[in-house]
Protein backbone atom coordinates (compact mmCIF):
# COMPACT_ATOMS: atom_id res chain seq x y z
CA UNK A 1 0.00 0.00 0.00
CA UNK A 2 0.89 3.49 -0.21
CA UNK A 3 2.66 6.04 1.90
CA UNK A 4 -0.04 6.79 4.74
CA UNK A 5 0.10 10.55 5.13
CA UNK A 6 -2.18 10.48 7.70
CA UNK A 7 0.82 8.55 9.48
CA UNK A 8 2.45 10.73 9.58
CA UNK A 9 0.35 13.30 10.34
CA UNK A 10 -0.69 11.70 13.51
CA UNK A 11 3.18 11.33 14.27
CA UNK A 12 3.91 14.88 13.80
CA UNK A 13 1.21 16.00 16.21
CA UNK A 14 1.63 13.54 18.81
CA UNK A 15 5.62 15.02 18.69
CA UNK A 16 4.29 18.36 18.91
CA UNK A 17 2.30 17.95 21.82
CA UNK A 18 4.83 15.67 23.17
CA UNK A 19 7.61 18.87 23.13
CA UNK A 20 4.54 21.09 24.34
CA UNK A 21 3.86 19.63 27.51
CA UNK A 22 7.31 19.02 28.38
CA UNK A 23 8.86 22.60 28.24
CA UNK A 24 6.58 25.10 29.61
CA UNK A 25 7.56 28.32 30.58
CA UNK A 26 7.68 27.62 34.04
CA UNK A 27 6.59 24.17 36.39
CA UNK A 28 4.96 26.69 38.68
CA UNK A 29 2.26 27.83 35.92
CA UNK A 30 1.03 25.47 33.44
CA UNK A 31 -2.77 24.77 32.67
CA UNK A 32 -4.28 21.20 33.96
CA UNK A 33 -4.46 19.40 30.75
CA UNK A 34 -0.86 20.13 30.35
CA UNK A 35 0.51 18.22 33.38
CA UNK A 36 0.04 14.47 34.08
CA UNK A 37 -2.73 13.35 35.91
CA UNK A 38 -0.76 13.61 40.02
CA UNK A 39 -1.64 9.83 40.13
CA UNK A 40 -4.96 7.90 38.97
CA UNK A 41 -6.83 9.39 35.99
CA UNK A 42 -6.03 11.09 32.90
CA UNK A 43 -5.16 14.53 31.11
CA UNK A 44 -4.46 14.91 27.50
CA UNK A 45 -0.58 15.03 28.49
CA UNK A 46 -1.60 11.82 29.85
CA UNK A 47 -2.32 10.70 25.61
CA UNK A 48 1.23 11.53 24.40
CA UNK A 49 3.12 9.04 25.35
CA UNK A 50 0.65 5.80 24.64
CA UNK A 51 -0.11 7.19 20.92
CA UNK A 52 3.31 7.49 20.15
CA UNK A 53 3.56 3.71 21.14
CA UNK A 54 0.86 2.77 19.38
CA UNK A 55 1.66 4.71 16.13
CA UNK A 56 5.46 2.75 16.55
CA UNK A 57 3.18 -0.52 16.18
CA UNK A 58 1.48 0.75 13.35
CA UNK A 59 4.25 2.03 11.36
CA UNK A 60 6.06 -1.09 12.45
CA UNK A 61 3.54 -3.57 10.84
CA UNK A 62 3.14 -1.13 7.54
CA UNK A 63 7.42 -1.45 7.43
CA UNK A 64 7.61 -4.87 8.17
CA UNK A 65 4.73 -7.25 6.27
CA UNK A 66 5.90 -5.81 3.14
CA UNK A 67 9.36 -7.51 3.89
CA UNK A 68 8.00 -10.39 5.06
CA UNK A 69 6.03 -10.88 1.53
CA UNK A 70 8.59 -10.43 -0.27
CA UNK A 71 10.31 -12.98 0.85
CA UNK A 72 13.45 -10.90 3.78
CA UNK A 73 14.94 -13.58 5.83
CA UNK A 74 12.87 -12.63 9.21
CA UNK A 75 16.40 -12.82 11.08
CA UNK A 76 17.67 -10.18 9.51
CA UNK A 77 14.55 -8.05 10.12
CA UNK A 78 14.85 -9.05 13.47
CA UNK A 79 18.90 -7.76 13.82
CA UNK A 80 17.66 -4.86 11.51
CA UNK A 81 15.11 -4.56 15.05
CA UNK A 82 17.57 -4.67 17.34
CA UNK A 83 19.93 -2.56 15.72
CA UNK A 84 17.23 0.32 15.91
CA UNK A 85 16.19 -0.32 19.83
CA UNK A 86 20.09 0.04 20.50
CA UNK A 87 20.47 3.21 18.72
CA UNK A 88 17.04 4.16 20.63
CA UNK A 89 18.30 2.87 23.96
CA UNK A 90 21.61 4.65 23.40
CA UNK A 91 19.95 7.81 22.61
CA UNK A 92 17.45 7.70 25.36
CA UNK A 93 20.53 7.23 27.82
CA UNK A 94 22.83 9.72 26.53
CA UNK A 95 19.68 12.71 26.71
CA UNK A 96 19.14 11.29 30.62
CA UNK A 97 22.96 11.53 31.31
CA UNK A 98 23.52 15.08 29.35
CA UNK A 99 25.36 17.03 30.45
CA UNK A 100 26.79 15.92 33.53
CA UNK A 101 27.29 12.26 33.34
CA UNK A 102 26.87 11.38 36.75
CA UNK A 103 27.47 7.57 37.10
CA UNK A 104 25.90 7.17 40.40
CA UNK A 105 22.51 8.68 39.78
CA UNK A 106 22.29 8.17 36.32
CA UNK A 107 19.01 6.93 35.12
CA UNK A 108 18.62 4.33 33.15
CA UNK A 109 14.72 3.83 32.36
CA UNK A 110 13.02 6.85 30.25
CA UNK A 111 10.98 7.60 27.19
CA UNK A 112 13.21 6.26 24.45
CA UNK A 113 14.68 3.34 26.36
CA UNK A 114 10.80 2.38 26.52
CA UNK A 115 10.29 2.90 23.15
CA UNK A 116 13.20 0.58 22.24
CA UNK A 117 12.07 -2.07 24.39
CA UNK A 118 8.70 -2.12 23.44
CA UNK A 119 9.48 -2.05 19.82
CA UNK A 120 11.75 -4.64 19.76
CA UNK A 121 9.42 -7.28 21.40
CA UNK A 122 6.62 -6.31 19.19
CA UNK A 123 8.61 -6.92 16.58
CA UNK A 124 10.13 -9.87 18.17
CA UNK A 125 6.34 -10.76 18.51
CA UNK A 126 5.09 -9.99 14.74
CA UNK A 127 7.87 -12.02 12.91
CA UNK A 128 7.57 -15.17 13.98
CA UNK A 129 3.35 -15.21 14.73
CA UNK A 130 0.33 -14.08 12.82
CA UNK A 131 -2.08 -11.07 13.64
CA UNK A 132 -4.33 -13.70 16.04
CA UNK A 133 -1.50 -14.74 18.10
CA UNK A 134 -0.54 -11.31 18.15
CA UNK A 135 -3.82 -10.37 19.55
CA UNK A 136 -3.01 -13.41 22.42
CA UNK A 137 0.07 -11.72 23.68
CA UNK A 138 -2.26 -8.12 23.80
CA UNK A 139 -4.48 -9.64 26.09
CA UNK A 140 -1.88 -11.98 28.22
CA UNK A 141 0.45 -8.99 28.63
CA UNK A 142 -2.36 -7.27 29.93
CA UNK A 143 -3.53 -9.71 31.93
CA UNK A 144 -0.75 -10.71 33.30
CA UNK A 145 0.25 -7.52 34.49
CA UNK A 146 -3.25 -7.53 36.29
CA UNK A 147 -2.90 -10.35 37.89
CA UNK A 148 1.06 -9.54 39.32
CA UNK A 149 0.30 -5.15 40.95
CA UNK A 150 -3.22 -6.58 41.98
CA UNK A 151 -6.22 -3.93 41.82
CA UNK A 152 -5.25 -3.63 45.70
CA UNK A 153 -1.78 -2.66 44.95
CA UNK A 154 -1.64 0.43 42.73
CA UNK A 155 -1.22 3.47 45.29
CA UNK A 156 2.06 5.62 44.72
CA UNK A 157 3.48 4.34 48.32
CA UNK A 158 2.74 0.39 47.95
CA UNK A 159 2.93 -1.39 44.73
CA UNK A 160 4.95 -4.30 43.24
CA UNK A 161 6.13 -2.06 40.32
CA UNK A 162 7.38 0.50 42.63
CA UNK A 163 9.30 -2.58 44.72
CA UNK A 164 11.17 -3.94 41.36
CA UNK A 165 12.15 -0.41 40.18
CA UNK A 166 13.86 -0.12 43.71
CA UNK A 167 15.10 -3.36 43.86
CA UNK A 168 16.89 -3.60 40.32
CA UNK A 169 17.72 0.36 39.25
CA UNK A 170 18.67 1.44 42.78
CA UNK A 171 19.67 5.23 42.20
CA UNK A 172 18.89 5.08 38.52
CA UNK A 173 15.41 6.16 38.76
CA UNK A 174 13.53 9.33 37.80
CA UNK A 175 15.19 12.03 39.99
CA UNK A 176 12.31 13.31 40.97
CA UNK A 177 11.13 10.14 42.87
CA UNK A 178 14.38 8.42 43.24
CA UNK A 179 11.67 4.97 44.69
CA UNK A 180 9.58 4.65 41.34
CA UNK A 181 9.95 5.43 37.66
CA UNK A 182 7.41 6.43 35.21
CA UNK A 183 9.19 4.07 32.76
CA UNK A 184 9.72 1.65 35.01
CA UNK A 185 10.95 -2.17 34.43
CA UNK A 186 7.83 -3.87 35.02
CA UNK A 187 4.77 -1.43 33.81
CA UNK A 188 6.72 -1.65 30.76
CA UNK A 189 4.63 -5.37 30.22
CA UNK A 190 1.08 -3.02 29.43
CA UNK A 191 3.20 -1.01 27.29
CA UNK A 192 4.38 -3.57 25.18
CA UNK A 193 0.76 -4.50 24.68
CA UNK A 194 -0.10 -0.67 24.07
CA UNK A 195 2.34 -1.37 20.64
CA UNK A 196 0.65 -4.74 19.40
CA UNK A 197 -2.27 -2.71 19.55
CA UNK A 198 -0.81 -0.75 17.11
CA UNK A 199 0.33 -3.83 15.34
CA UNK A 200 -2.91 -4.83 15.37
CA UNK A 201 -4.43 -1.80 13.25
CA UNK A 202 -1.56 -2.20 10.68
CA UNK A 203 -2.86 -5.46 9.59
CA UNK A 204 -6.23 -3.50 9.22
CA UNK A 205 -4.88 -0.96 7.42
CA UNK A 206 -3.19 -3.56 4.91
CA UNK A 207 -6.22 -5.64 4.74
CA UNK A 208 -8.60 -5.50 1.20
CA UNK A 209 -11.23 -3.87 3.19
CA UNK A 210 -12.34 -0.19 1.62
CA UNK A 211 -11.06 3.01 2.94
CA UNK A 212 -14.13 3.23 4.76
CA UNK A 213 -14.58 -0.20 6.27
CA UNK A 214 -11.41 0.68 7.49
CA UNK A 215 -12.50 3.59 9.10
CA UNK A 216 -15.81 2.12 10.62
CA UNK A 217 -13.60 -0.60 12.50
CA UNK A 218 -11.30 1.62 13.63
CA UNK A 219 -14.11 3.65 15.36
CA UNK A 220 -15.68 0.75 16.33
CA UNK A 221 -12.60 -0.62 17.85
CA UNK A 222 -11.85 2.10 19.58
CA UNK A 223 -14.42 3.23 21.33
CA UNK A 224 -15.16 -0.58 22.16
CA UNK A 225 -11.74 -0.33 23.72
CA UNK A 226 -12.46 3.11 25.38
CA UNK A 227 -15.68 1.98 27.20
CA UNK A 228 -13.47 -1.42 28.28
CA UNK A 229 -10.93 0.92 29.67
CA UNK A 230 -13.35 2.35 31.76
CA UNK A 231 -15.29 -0.93 33.03
CA UNK A 232 -11.79 -1.63 33.69
CA UNK A 233 -11.40 1.37 35.71
CA UNK A 234 -13.68 0.41 38.11
CA UNK A 235 -11.15 -2.73 39.44
CA UNK A 236 -7.80 -0.88 38.29
CA UNK A 237 -7.84 2.61 37.74
CA UNK A 238 -6.48 4.29 34.72
CA UNK A 239 -3.14 5.27 35.97
CA UNK A 240 -0.28 6.59 33.38
CA UNK A 241 2.49 6.36 36.27
CA UNK A 242 2.12 2.34 36.40
CA UNK A 243 0.70 2.10 32.99
CA UNK A 244 -2.01 0.20 34.41
CA UNK A 245 -4.02 -2.28 31.63
CA UNK A 246 -7.01 -0.02 32.10
CA UNK A 247 -4.55 2.92 31.14
CA UNK A 248 -3.24 0.42 28.07
CA UNK A 249 -7.00 -0.27 26.59
CA UNK A 250 -7.97 3.18 27.69
CA UNK A 251 -5.68 4.99 25.55
CA UNK A 252 -5.32 2.27 22.67
CA UNK A 253 -9.37 3.26 22.22
CA UNK A 254 -8.29 7.32 22.04
CA UNK A 255 -5.43 6.38 19.37
CA UNK A 256 -7.66 4.75 17.41
CA UNK A 257 -10.85 7.18 17.24
CA UNK A 258 -8.47 9.99 16.86
CA UNK A 259 -6.36 8.41 14.13
CA UNK A 260 -9.52 7.30 12.29
CA UNK A 261 -10.64 10.66 11.89
CA UNK A 262 -6.87 11.89 10.84
CA UNK A 263 -7.20 8.49 8.31
CA UNK A 264 -10.68 9.61 6.90
CA UNK A 265 -9.92 13.37 6.58
CA UNK A 266 -6.06 13.03 5.04
CA UNK A 267 -5.77 9.65 3.22
CA UNK A 268 -9.42 9.20 2.42
CA UNK A 269 -11.02 13.18 1.64
CA UNK A 270 -7.41 14.29 0.77
CA UNK A 271 -7.45 17.57 2.91
CA UNK A 272 -3.74 18.25 3.15
CA UNK A 273 -2.55 21.49 3.00
CA UNK A 274 -3.50 22.47 6.71
CA UNK A 275 -1.83 18.98 8.31
CA UNK A 276 1.60 19.39 6.05
CA UNK A 277 3.00 21.32 9.26
CA UNK A 278 2.32 18.19 11.18
CA UNK A 279 3.48 15.77 8.52
CA UNK A 280 6.78 17.62 8.50
CA UNK A 281 6.94 17.22 12.11
CA UNK A 282 6.50 13.37 11.76
CA UNK A 283 9.01 12.43 9.16
CA UNK A 284 11.84 13.31 11.48
CA UNK A 285 9.85 12.47 14.84
CA UNK A 286 12.74 10.51 16.82
CA UNK A 287 15.34 13.67 15.79
CA UNK A 288 12.93 16.65 16.52
CA UNK A 289 12.16 14.54 19.98
CA UNK A 290 16.19 14.82 20.97
CA UNK A 291 16.58 18.04 19.45
CA UNK A 292 14.28 19.17 21.96
CA UNK A 293 15.51 17.84 25.09
CA UNK A 294 18.98 18.73 23.95
CA UNK A 295 17.57 22.59 23.45
CA UNK A 296 15.87 22.22 26.99
CA UNK A 297 18.96 20.93 28.80
CA UNK A 298 21.29 23.98 27.35
CA UNK A 299 19.32 26.54 28.45
CA UNK A 300 19.12 25.50 31.92
CA UNK A 301 22.27 24.56 31.69
CA UNK A 302 23.94 28.04 30.46
CA UNK A 303 24.29 30.45 32.96
CA UNK A 304 23.43 34.76 32.72
CA UNK A 305 24.18 36.12 35.83
CA UNK A 306 22.43 34.42 38.85
CA UNK A 307 19.57 32.73 36.43
CA UNK A 308 19.42 29.95 33.45
CA UNK A 309 19.22 31.48 29.76
CA UNK A 310 15.74 29.41 29.83
CA UNK A 311 15.09 32.11 33.08
CA UNK A 312 15.85 34.78 31.57
CA UNK A 313 15.06 34.58 28.20
CA UNK A 314 11.57 34.25 29.46
CA UNK A 315 11.22 36.82 32.15
CA UNK A 316 12.37 38.96 29.42
CA UNK A 317 10.05 37.99 26.33
CA UNK A 318 7.31 36.64 27.55
CA UNK A 319 6.70 37.36 31.16
CA UNK A 320 5.87 41.01 30.90
CA UNK A 321 3.05 40.58 28.24
CA UNK A 322 0.89 37.84 30.00
CA UNK A 323 -0.07 36.19 33.02
CA UNK A 324 1.72 33.62 33.86
CA UNK A 325 -0.03 30.58 33.11
CA UNK A 326 -0.44 32.36 29.40
CA UNK A 327 3.12 33.25 29.83
CA UNK A 328 4.11 29.42 30.38
CA UNK A 329 2.01 28.25 27.51
CA UNK A 330 3.02 31.04 24.89
CA UNK A 331 6.76 29.94 25.58
CA UNK A 332 5.93 26.01 25.38
CA UNK A 333 4.54 27.06 21.96
CA UNK A 334 7.58 28.86 20.86
CA UNK A 335 9.29 25.90 21.68
CA UNK A 336 7.10 23.89 19.18
CA UNK A 337 7.73 26.76 17.02
CA UNK A 338 11.39 26.85 16.89
CA UNK A 339 11.48 23.14 16.62
CA UNK A 340 9.43 23.23 13.43
CA UNK A 341 11.57 25.18 12.11
CA UNK A 342 14.38 22.46 12.32
CA UNK A 343 12.46 20.23 10.92
CA UNK A 344 10.69 22.22 7.89
CA UNK A 345 14.85 22.56 7.25
CA UNK A 346 15.26 19.03 7.43
CA UNK A 347 12.31 18.05 4.81
CA UNK A 348 13.67 20.84 2.35
CA UNK A 349 16.93 19.39 2.34
CA UNK A 350 15.51 15.47 2.58
CA UNK A 351 17.22 14.95 5.41
CA UNK A 352 15.56 12.07 7.14
CA UNK A 353 16.91 11.07 9.70
CA UNK A 354 16.17 6.85 10.44
CA UNK A 355 17.22 5.17 13.85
Amino acid sequence: MDRLESLDVFRGATIAAMILVNNPGSWSAVYAPLRHAEWHGWTFTDLVFPFFLWIVGVAMTLGFAKRVERGDDRRKLLLHAVRRAAILFALGLVMNGFPSFHLATWRIPGVLQRIAVCYLIAALIFLWTSWRTQAVWTVALLAVYWALIGPGGVEKGANLARHIDGLLLGSHMWSQTRTWDPEGILSTLPAIATTLFGVLTGHLLRSSRGAAEKTAWMFVSGNALLVAGIVMNVWLPINKNLWTSSYSVFMAGMALIVFACCYWLVDVQGYRRWTRPFAIYGMNAIAVYVLAGALEVALDAIRVGPVSLHEWLFQRLFAPWASPLNASLLWALSFVAVLYVVAWGMYRRRWFVKV
